[in-house]
């Protein structure tokens, strides 16, 4: 099964961008701080294993899957040996065909969302794979964050902030290539896809709210971090930075 990533050097994009990194562990860590048990927890999207490790403490079984080979070859080599992590390949929309029945008590999924078209028909697969009452990680690039708001003003388009629509951030060469997607969501939009496909919104997080190239220059790793942990909710309010985490639990 081949997937766009296998020709992509995904591990190397995230060589000096341990600030990114960072701001999404500090959102996964509140996250999990708010879920009293876990058994089992399935990453959709884990590529090679990136944020695994700022999780799988809190589990029995770990269950990683992606559609890349690639990716997941270096994921195994990462955890050979942790009997408790389970790794195979899948796309979205054939993982409940893998996964039989409502196995898992949270669904993490960062940095996919924007390569989907239907988020109910995502949202649906994960409703059928969390047991009742599972929580849900979702990760999504924020079409109305400041800097896309502010853009767009300046251009003097207005109404901006009430297009619903996603943003395909391909360029027109990309499309034509058959490029994978990249939609920024409307946050609006995705919290009504929940919602419809019976999930509860806990919480919502404003994540990567600093980052700069110029502030990267400027301050430290650990600077930048501490204000992010402070912002990350706050800003949520207003949509403020170019990711958004939310934590959703289905209903019982």
């Amino acid at each position: 099964m081949s997937a766009h990533y296998d020709t992509y050097d995904y591990p190397n994009y995230w060589i000096g961008r341990d600030y990114e990194h960072g701001s999404e562990l500090i959102a996964i860590k509140a996250f999990l701080s708010k879920i009293p048990k876990i058994h089992t927890i399935l990453e959709i999207g884990a590529g090679f294993g990136r944020l695994t490790p700022s999780y799988s403490y809190r589990a029995r079984k770990v269950i990683l899957t992606d559609p890349c080979s690639k990716l997941l070859k270096i994921a195994r080599e990462q955890f050979v040996g942790r009997k408790n992590i389970q790794i195979f390949q899948s796309s979205l929309e054939r993982l409940s065909d893998k996964i039989k029945g409502k196995q898992a008590n949270l669904v993490i999924m960062v940095r996919v969302i924007h390569h989907i078209e239907n988020l109910e028909k995502a949202f649906f697969t994960v409703n059928k794979i969390l047991k009742p009452g599972g929580y849900f990680i979702l990760e999504f690039a924020n079409k109305m964050h400041l800097k896309a708001t502010i853009r767009e003003v300046l251009k003097g388009n207005l109404t901006f902030r009430f297009d619903i629509f996603p943003s395909d951030r391909r360029s027109k060469r990309s499309k034509k290539t058959g490029a994978i997607n990249f939609f920024n969501y409307h946050p609006d939009v995705v919290l009504g896809s929940l919602k419809h496909c019976g999930f509860n919104v806990v919480e919502k997080r404003s994540v990567s709210n600093v980052r700069s190239a110029f502030l990267k220059s400027l301050l430290s790793t650990n600077t930048l971090l501490g204000l992010e942990n402070i912002l990350q909710k706050p800003f949520s309010i207003i949509n403020f930075g170019p990711s958004i985490f939310i934590l959703a639990r289905k209903g019982s």
